[in-house]
């Protein structure tokens, strides 16, 4: 009797990768709390410093180097890869600074607004088509930043700058044919020098460095590298294996523990005109990910 046919391989679900992605960026303030005697400046150069080895040793490991060496021959890729490192370097400056100076809220409106700001610089910049729902959703996402404007404009700015340098950073390198390992390699490498550069500035001032006083601070220091290239190896592995728009369901977890955090860890104060910002910014996405999630089930319909 003939065997039946092997039965394919069942697909493996980025389900897993994805969830482990956003709970890291989100659970990322409890961190940053461990080590907020380090200067927000001075962690960033750290966190560079330590990223490139990590990304190197993966790199290694998943057999990438061909990859790797293919943007770095070319011009037009590393110009590109220079203005999202400059750009990715500046979100983790004011996301660092932002936590450690008590803003958490700020921050997470920024990542609230980024998929909004995202769509909007996709219609600006790439000429894609927005739905009704979606210019509903941005149009709503804008009445919650006026309302910071209005109420809350000394940390308006880190909202806005962390939404669009994200938004910008994701910008770039969807132009740029490269992957997100790769990529994040050469980033680190570029800004590789004025991170050493910061390192050498605060060794020889008064103060002196926060790395080599204190055996503990130094491995909270290192992690720092592992906190930066864990969560984009597991995206990066979950945009692989999902549809894109179910994964930008799942882009909202991390905001959200981060809301939380700042109100039950950090004992934030949440000030009116913030409040009435968020749920706004929260209609904004349920419009916007209803909108995704008819559309998927369109397709799949179709």
């Amino acid at each position: 009797m003939p065997n039946p046919d092997p039965q394919p391989a069942p697909a493996v679900s980025g389900l897993a990768p994805a969830l482990g992605a956003y709970l890291i960026w989100g659970f990322l303030p409890l961190y940053l709390l461990l080590v907020q005697t380090v200067p927000p400046f001075e962690f960033v150069g750290w966190r560079i410093i330590w990223t490139l080895p990590l990304c190197l040793a993966i790199v290694a490991f998943r057999r990438q180097f061909p990859e790797l060496l293919a943007a770095l021959k070319s011009p037009r890729t590393l110009l590109a890869l220079l203005a999202s490192a400059v750009l990715i370097g500046i979100n983790w400056f004011v996301y660092i600074w932002a936590i450690m100076a008590g803003e958490v809220f700020a921050t997470s409106i920024g990542y609230y607004l980024n998929p909004l700001l995202n769509v909007l610089l996709g219609t600006l910049v790439l000429g894609e088509k927005l739905s009704r729902r979606q210019w509903l959703a941005v149009g709503i996402a804008a009445v919650a930043v006026a309302l910071l404007a209005a109420g809350a404009l000394t940390s308006l700015w880190i909202s806005l700058t962390l939404g669009f340098s994200f938004g910008l950073y994701g910008l770039v390198r969807k132009q740029v044919a490269v992957g997100s390992l790769p990529g994040l390699t050469i980033e680190s490498a570029i800004l590789l020098l004025p991170a050493m550069g910061i390192a050498a500035w605060y060794a020889a001032s008064p103060q002196g460095s926060a790395f080599g006083q204190d055996a503990w601070m130094n491995i909270l220091i290192i992690v720092s590298g592992v906190v930066t290239a864990v969560p984009l190896l597991l995206f990066a592995i979950a945009a692989r294996r999902m549809d894109y728009s179910t994964l930008g369901f799942l882009q909202y977890i991390a905001p959200t523990i981060v809301f939380f955090l700042g109100l039950f860890v950090f004992k934030q104060p949440l000030a009116p005109v913030k409040l009435v910002s968020f749920v706004l910014i929260w209609i904004a996405v349920a419009i916007f990910a209803s909108d995704l999630w008819a559309k998927r089930r369109g397709a799949a319909l179709a």
